[in-house]
This record gives structure tokens, C-alpha cells and sequence, in this order.
């Protein structure tokens, strides 16, 4: 799996929201629940990155992400939204599949390759289409477990420290 801390009780389908900044926060609440994280820390790195730059990466993707010090340990969740919303992406597209990546700022070094394993992963239009059509978080869970990238790739920290041999 990309990120071994999603499961399927990190999936969300069918959100519905009124904009970026409900789903967000509905989003922000929904990793709180799970990881016993505050809600509103959450959602103010979120829209603190969110306000730097759109995280609308394309293809009706969004990838909203955050480092935190709250937090020790990668947390993952998939939403895919009952209907569209602008999230600023450079296509144009409106967004119903949202990635929310939050890591630890203590393994900073780490998150940036994390990140671009998940956004290559997501890209693959097998992947969004299998998403888009998914009827449980089960499905979605074998849907990401399905790629190649996902599962032929040794985990996040293990390439990140031997990246870091290499320098």
C-alpha cells in the first residue's frame, strides 16, 4: 500500500459540501475523530498550505496536505465528494477525489517523496476511474491497493532514509 496508515475506515464516500472550505473542515473532523488529533489544528495547517497554493493537482484530483507537530506519525484519508467543487486546480476541473496527507514536521525529509508517490499514484486514470465507481471503502481500499506503484514500492521511510544514504 502507498501509505500504510490508510485503511478503510479512512475513506470517505459521498461527502456532500458546500465548497473547499466545508469540505475541509468536514474532512479535519473526520481525521480528528479517528486519530484523537484537534479538529480545528488540522484544519488550520490544511488551509494554511491551502492558501499558499492550490492543492487542486488535475483531473478532478485535490491533494490538500500539511506538516504538523501535533502528530507522530503519517495520517492519510481518501473523500471522494458527491458532487464537484472548485479547488483551484490549473486544468480548471472541479474536484471530487481529495487525498488529505498530514505528516509529522519531526520527518520532514520524508513528506515530500511521500507526497509525490501519492500524487503519481492518483494520476493514473485507472485509478480515478476505479474510485469514482467504487460503492464501499472496501472497493476503494483494493482499488488503491491495485496499482503497481502501490504495491511495488517499499515503504515511505525505508526509500527516504536510503535516499538519504545516497547524498
Amino acid at each position: 500500500m502507498i501509505i500504510k496508515n490508510l485503511s478503510e475506515k479512512d475513506i470517505t464516500l459521498d461527502l456532500v459540501t458546500k465548497g473547499k472550505h466545508s469540505a475541509l473542515s468536514k474532512i479535519a473532523f473526520s481525521i480528528a475523530q479517528r486519530g484523537e488529533i484537534d479538529d480545528q489544528a488540522v484544519l488550520r495547517g490544511l488551509w494554511e498550505r491551502e492558501s499558499g497554493g492550490a492543492t487542486g493537482i488535475g483531473h478532478g484530483i485535490a491533494v490538500p496536505h500539511a506538516l504538523l507537530e501535533s502528530i507522530s506519525d503519517p495520517v492519510a484519508s481518501f473523500t471522494r465528494l458527491a458532487a464537484p467543487i472548485d479547488f483551484g486546480s490549473a486544468d480548471g476541473d472541479p474536484v471530487d477525489l481529495v487525498f488529505t496527507l498530514l505528516w509529522p514536521r519531526s520527518a520532514a525529509a520524508a513528506f515530500l517523496p511521500a507526497l509525490a508517490r501519492l500524487c503519481r499514484l492518483v494520476r493514473a486514470p485507472s485509478i480515478r476511474k476505479g474510485l469514482r465507481l467504487a460503492r464501499s471503502s472496501d472497493e476503494a481500499m483494493a482499488i488503491l491497493a491495485s496499482e503497481p506503484i502501490a504495491t511495488n514500492l517499499p515503504p515511505i521511510p525505508e526509500r527516504a532514509a536510503a535516499w538519504a544514504s545516497l547524498r
